[in-house]
């Protein structure tokens, strides 16, 4: 699904800054452009005029013809590819439509649970018989999909599901049992993703291995409880949904039968990095409302809009948008590349800190407005409410720091392997290299990637900044290196996860970190 290429954000790990990757900045062309301003002109018209937020909220449903104005759209099929019946855009153009699409929570999570993760699984992964089947009616609209992976009893530990799928005597069918929960669209999919328990031959022992599966509404045995009463996305289904022994094909298959564990995780790392640009989309809309209400209220003589303090509010605003947005469009131009780059780690840094601004954003959003944000005669109140879900769905942002930590020690490891293995037999230059390296870092030493200077590719007005990005850089770096060279588990190996020192302390031991100060934070960040 991915090939073996590291980007741009697994390189700070080594002390290293991989500019091919950033710099330039990624630009789409004029006809994509032509392309995506012909197809943002309707959808924005159709969300300004013929939404209702507030009585999808107020209702917690989405009307019938708004969803069928959502299908003549084409909004069911991004992403699916024109051959199939899908608008087939890209990831950059994915990402300005849901800039747009954010500006109702309940429609964005409706459309992402279709396609962004509940059709996901086939396009990536499918062969080419299930895509020719599932993805036409899934690209219109006609049939609605939904990503079944959490469970009572399993939630970020998604390796824990217990809903099981046997195959049958003659071998033509899985018959699919168990309980999923927390589902999007649980209540209206007509095709589900769904991954359970098989058993697997491997090197003649049976053993318990997760699959993906491909199952409709339509074979039986499905039913969906109540929708959850939600604080937030109120329109959007979320519901449980159970599966008795649930007769599906043996072609339903996803991919290789006790593969479905990858197949989750790259649909959901896939996926994130559309955060980015949903919350920015929503806070220029907040800023603009905002922006209109402070000009025109006055306290003390004069408008809102003189005052520092709510001058500093918008400036935060403003910031936060333009970082969701860069970080959004960069890993996008990214993913767009040829060869299927892997860009899970900027996708997830992506969703944390665009989750997290969001959250912000939004309630210094309704502070300017005193009592009246807080009332549902305006629609801050809900989009508090919207956005509250943004941490903890597609993986909880403490998973994902993890995630992002764990993962760039992992390629780190496996990058330092040799260096480890010359210095255990004594190699003097090498450890003295090592030293020396450590050495500098302590005392300050000046730190140069080649971003700044002369054949410098970041711009003369950003030099401080980039100065600040390096230095960060190299205390990374420089960390990671300390704690693997301090790992016992790294002496034949290359670092793994359940040998990382960092995992194996209970949470409890963790020191909290010395905050940075405040520009190093938004060096890093941006």
């Amino acid at each position: 699904m991915t090939e073996n290429r590291n980007t741009f954000t697994t390189f700070p790990f080594l002390m290293f800054v991989l500019q091919a990757e950033v710099f330039p900045y990624p630009e789409i062309g004029n006809e994509e452009v032509e392309e995506i301003n012909q197809l943002v002109a309707p959808v924005e018209r159709f969300f300004t005029e013929e939404v209702d937020s507030a009585k999808i909220d107020r209702e917690a449903k989405i009307p019938p013809e708004t969803l069928n104005g959502l299908k003549e759209l084409g909004l069911f099929g991004i992403m699916v590819p024109e051959e199939y019946g899908g608008l087939g855009l890209s990831n950059t153009m994915y990402a300005r439509l849901a800039e747009i699409i954010s500006l109702d929570g309940s429609i964005a999570v409706t459309l992402a649970a279709h396609q962004a993760i509940g059709l996901k699984g086939i396009l990536i992964a499918g062969n080419e018989a299930q895509k020719q089947k599932y993805l036409p009616k899934l690209a219109s609209g006609e049939h609605i999909a939904a990503f079944c992976l959490t469970e009572p009893g399993s939630g970020s530990d998604a390796a824990s599901i217990q809903t099981r799928a046997t195959l049958s005597e003659d071998g033509k069918q899985y018959l699919l049992s168990g309980s999923k929960i927390w589902i999007s669209n649980g209540a209206i999919a007509d095709v589900m993703t769904v991954f359970a328990r098989t058993e697997v031959d491997v090197d003649g022992v049976k053993k318990d291995k997760i699959s993906a599966f491909i199952v409709e509404r339509a074979y039986g045995g499905i039913t969906s409880g109540k929708a959850e009463d939600k604080l937030g996305i109120r329109g959007s289904n979320t519901c449980e949904v159970s599966f008795d022994n649930v007769p599906v094909p043996v072609e339903n298959v996803i991919g290789e039968v006790g593969s479905g564990f990858k197949v989750a995780m790259n649909i959901l790392n896939s996926g994130r990095f559309s955060m980015g640009s949903s919350s920015a989309g929503m806070i220029k809309k907040l800023i603009e409302l905002t922006a209109e209400y402070a000009a025109t209220r006055k306290q003390f003589n004069k408008s809102l809009s003189e005052f520092g303090m709510i001058q500093e509010k918008f400036a935060m605003m403003a910031l936060n948008a333009f970082v969701m947005e860069s970080m959004a469009y960069l890993t996008a131009g990214m993913m767009d590349r040829p060869g299927l780059p892997d860009c899970s780690l900027e996708a997830a840094m992506v969703k944390v800190f665009s989750s997290e601004g969001g959250w912000i954003c939004v309630s210094e959003a309704l502070q300017v407005l005193g009592g009246l944000g807080y009332t549902k005669d305006y629609p801050y109140e809900r989009y508090v409410r919207d956005c509250r879900i943004l941490p903890i769905f597609e993986g909880t942002n403490e998973i994902l720091r993890m995630y992002i930590a764990l993962t760039g020690m992992q390629y780190a490891g496996k990058a330092l392997t040799g260096k480890i293995k010359e210095m255990k037999k004594g190699n003097i230059g090498m450890v003295f290299g090592v030293v020396g390296k450590k050495l500098k870092s302590s005392l300050g030493g000046s730190v140069d990637y080649g971003l700044t200077g002369k054949d410098g590719v970041v711009h003369p007005s950003l030099a401080e900044s980039a100065k600040k990005f390096e230095q960060n850089v190299s205390h990374v770096g420089s960390t990671v290196e300390t704690m693997i060279l301090k790992s016992s588990r790294c002496d034949d190996q290359p670092l793994r996860y359940d040998s990382c020192p960092v995992q194996s302390q209970p949470l409890h031991q963790h020191r909290p970190q010395k905050p940075r100060p405040r520009g190093e934070r938004m060096a890093l960040s941006a």
